[in-house]
């Protein structure tokens, strides 16, 4: 059985740093394309940023804070969030696509999201 599970999540100050993981288990995601989004309450599910081999892709709300990373060998993606602020309280998912025509970002970008695989959720909260 294919699972996502993020860990990572907790209570910050604004300001502050956390690094989430997203460990994949019941097949290798080496070849996929891998990233993250965000639910705060009352709001829409939005795109956080995904990576593919060497390349990255950021929403700009993120862009220049936040850096995703992977380790193909551990089958772990991880979300590294610098100088987070308020805004960025929410539920952080990890999802998980293969590649399809287009763009290796594409499924992530799509409305709604075309990823095959997603995780539960962690819980991020930055306090002011």
């Amino acid at each position: 059985q294919v699972q996502l599970a993020e860990s990572g999540g907790g209570l910050v100050q604004a300001g502050g740093s956390l690094r989430l993981s997203c460990a994949a288990s019941g097949r290798t995601f080496s070849s996929h394309t891998m990233g993250w989004f965000r639910q705060a309450p009352g709001k829409e599910r939005e795109f956080v940023g995904a990576i593919w081999s060497s390349y990255s892709y950021y929403a700009d709300s993120v862009k220049g804070r936040f850096t995703i990373s992977r380790d193909n060998a551990k089958n772990t993606v991880y979300l590294q969030m610098n100088s987070l602020k308020p805004e960025d309280t929410a539920v952080y998912y990890c999802a998980a696509a293969g590649l399809m025509g287009g763009p290796w970002y594409t499924p992530f970008l799509s409305s709604p999201p075309s990823c095959n695989y997603w995780g539960q959720g962690t819980q991020v909260t930055v306090s002011s």
